[in-house]
Formats: C-alpha cells, structure tokens, sequence
C-alpha cells in the first residue's frame, strides 16, 4: 500500500477559499502601495548565502534555510573539515545558497546591482514567499509572504510618517479597527544601553529586550544577566520597561532619562516629530503607542522600529512591522544610502480576519451565475449565454453535463452561487432563460437574446 503523501512542517496546503481571501486582502495592499506611488519588483527565492549570512545576528542566521550544492556535494570537502563535524566549517563548503529569510536584504542587493537605472528616493513595493526555520505556531510558519514597502535614498523622517498613514489606510479599507502602531527608535535604545552602562552590549540588550511579550520581565532579565549585561545596569533600565500613560508622558519619560545621551536624544527628537506630525494630520482608524520595550531584533535598523498589534481582543502577536535602516546597502559596497520600510504580515492579517468575520462575504465567490444543463441542445444556448456574460464582465459558468437536477442545484449550493440559470426545453421554445435567485428562492425569465435585462441588475 502506497505510504500517505505529506507536506514539510511548517508549510500549507490553500484551498480556493483561502486563496481567495488571501488575495482579497493582497489587492487590497497592492491597491494602497501604489496609490502611494510604490513601484513592484521581484527578486529571486534564493540568494548567494553571503548575501544573506550576518546580516540578520545570530538568531536569524540559525533560521536561514540553507541549499545544498548539486552533484555530489560531499566530494569536495577534505577530510579534516569532515572529520571535524563543525557546521561552521562545513557548510561553506557543502552550501552556496540559501533561500531569502526576508525581503528587505534582498532589496538592498538589488539597489545596490541596478542604481543606475534607478531615480532616488526609489520607493517600491514586493509581496513574494519568504522562508524561516523557526518553530511552526498559530500564524508563525516556516513558508510565508510578506508584503514590503520600501523608501530608499531619502532620509526624511516624512518617510516614516507616510508609512504610518500606509498602514492605517490599508487596515481602514480592511475594516480593521482597533489595531496599534507602536513605535519606538533604535537610537533611544542605544541611549539606554548608554545611560545604564551597557555600552558594549547593545545588540544583546535588544535581542533580550525583544523577547519581552513572550517570557516577561523576569525572563528578559534572566536573559540579560546571562548576556553579560550586569543587575546594576538592568535595575536602572526596568522602570522604562513598564511605561504607562500618554504618548506625551512617555515621551517626557524618555527625554528626562536619556539627557546626557546625544544618541538617545537624538531618537526621542525623531519620535517627537513623527507623534506631532500624525496628531496634525490624523489616522483614520490604527491609533499610535511609543513602546521602548519594542526593539525589532533585526540588527540593521538604526532609526525609528514599528511594530503592529492587532485588536486587543484577538490573541496574536504583530500583524506588521518595520523601521529605517541608514546604510543597509553599505554591507554591498554603496554607502549612505539611507532607507526606511514596512512589512504586512499576509498570513496574521488573514487569521485576524477571519476571527472577526471581516471578509466580505462574496470574496470566496468564484462564480457568480450557473447554467443548468439540461442536454446537449439546451447547453449549446447555455454555452452562448454564458460567453455574453462573461463578455459583460459576469463570472458565469455551465455544468459540464446533463447530471440529475438534484446534483446540479447541489453542487451550485456547496459553492455559494447565487444565481442559477434555467434554459430546457420550454425556455428554448420561448427564447428565453430563467433565473433562481438562490437565496431568496425566487425565479424569473428574461429574454434570450437581451441578457443585459438581467446583468443590469447584479
């Protein structure tokens, strides 16, 4: 008996339905990014390991998938480097490529090859797979889309607030309510590390700080301590972790603790701005919250980090997430090319949907009208009503034979259609056709040769 086929964990099987509400919300993303003027690129699944080693920390590395070379990849590596079972030596020599973890750094090579045929600030927009080999979980896999926006060649801190308006407009057209922004700056963080003596361990400091959500206040500090980071500097940092109030109060906070930090001050000048830009022009439904427990692990930011929360009511971690990045291009050779950019999170956005009952309730509708098919003669006048509906934009179909009545109206039923058209022999002797509506059970005949009758109506 042949052994029952399987998918690798982490990964997923869509069905129509999903798919369609999947690009329910895509459309309604690509719709926002290019009325912003973004501009849609491709890059390949995979890339040149060394474009991608290092340039996520550590715990990002472990979560690259790596390729295997072709052929037999095992021949080339000596015997000391295989009888010594370091991966570290190993796979330089066994692996080239790896599949993208995300679609930020792949963005930065693809600025750095093509800058000359690009105009600065070049804005664009991705939506392609990515992968990571982190712990499958609700709305975490190992195979998923991202959907990035992307300003390169302009430091401008308006860029981080049109990102901000981004989001809320795409989470408004979504009929999304209730969804936090929170903000933070990396440069605030680097001023605390300063402020509290960690100076030397501000990449461990976030790393931890990062964690904060999923293990506590104990557990970050656990963490720090065994980074390094001493009980004294990590006293002096917690009353930040627990933050309350306004935005305005945060920010006061925040400059009274980091005034003899010009870094520090630097980010709470840069977080100002965006706060008191916003509050000028307004959201229409995302509202803002400064977090200096936000740290976004990825080492390539330097300036301001945002994150998204969904409605309070929905479990679930970020649905979004992003921040400026000022020389990301320079690992690849182009210095000072400043960048600022933000991720929809596909795959949480939809399970938030979902939880809510937020889709439409025609997203999964892939056909809007039915023939019913009654023999070959009554299906050729189906077949030629169906081509001026979809010629008239309609989605319409013909069941492929003359099954019994019953499992024709069944199979129109399982897939939701709401219109189910009628042309036997009495409505070809009339020249005419019938239409059930099927939710309201009603039925009514319209001329054969004049369907836009019925189409004016849909």
């Amino acid at each position: 008996m042949a052994q029952k086929p399987s998918i690798p964990k982490g990964t997923r099987d869509l069905s129509p339905t999903e798919v369609s509400k999947r690009n329910y919300i895509v459309g309604i993303i690509k719709k926002h990014f290019e009325t912003y003027g973004f501009l849609p690129i491709e890059t390949p699944s995979f890339e040149n390991s060394e474009t991608l080693m290092g340039k996520y920390g550590d715990e990002g590395d472990r979560l690259i998938f790596k390729i295997l070379n072709s052929g037999d990849f095992i021949d080339k590596v000596d015997d000391v480097t295989y009888s010594s079972k370091k991966s570290s030596s190993l796979l330089p020599k066994i692996s080239e490529k790896a599949l993208r973890y995300d679609l930020t750094v792949p963005f930065a090579r693809y600025v750095v090859m093509h800058r000359n045929e690009l105009d600065f600030p070049f804005k664009r927009y991705q939506i392609q797979p990515v992968w990571r080999a982190d712990r499958p979980q609700r709305g975490r896999y190992r195979e998923f889309y991202q959907c990035d926006a992307d300003v390169v060649g302009a430091n401008s801190p308006l860029q981080e607030v049109e990102l901000i308006q981004l989001y809320d407009a795409v989470f408004a057209d979504l009929n999304l309510k209730g969804v936090t922004i929170k903000l933070n700056n990396r440069k605030i963080l680097a001023g605390i590390a300063e402020v509290i003596g960690a100076n030397n361990y501000l990449i461990p400091f976030t790393v931890a700080l990062d964690k904060l959500d999923k293990i506590g206040i104990a557990g970050v500090k656990q963490e720090m301590l065994d980074r390094g980071i001493s009980e004294q500097a990590i006293t002096k940092a917690q009353p930040l972790f627990e933050l309350q109030g306004s935005n305005t109060s945060r920010l006061a906070t925040l400059k009274g603790f980091l005034k003899n930090s010009e870094v520090g001050s630097k980010g709470v000048e840069e977080l100002s701005f965006i706060l008191d830009t916003i509050e000028n022009l307004g959201l229409q439904t995302a509202s803002l919250l400064i977090d200096v427990t936000l740290a976004r692990g990825l080492n390539y930011y330097t300036g301001a980090i945002f994150e998204v929360a969904p409605p309070a009511e929905i479990n679930m971690g970020s649905i979004g997430g992003g921040g400026r990045y000022d020389d990301l291009t320079g690992i690849f050779g182009l210095k000072d090319v400043s960048g600022v950019g933000i991720s929809f999170g596909l795959d949480r956005i939809y399970l938030v949907l979902e939880e809510m009952g937020l889709f439409p309730a025609s997203v999964d509708q892939s056909v809007t009208i039915l023939c019913v098919n009654f023999g070959d003669k009554e299906a050729l006048a189906a077949l030629a009503l169906v081509g001026k509906l979809r010629k008239s934009g309609v989605k319409a179909d013909l069941y492929p034979t003359a099954a019994k009545m019953q499992k024709q109206m069944k199979y129109a039923h399982n897939r939701k259609i709401p219109y189910v058209v009628l042309i036997g022999e009495n409505e070809l002797a009339k020249n005419e056709f019938v239409v059930k509506n099927m939710m309201q059970g009603t039925e009514q005949a319209y001329d054969l040769e004049q369907p836009e009758a019925f189409v004016n109506q849909l």
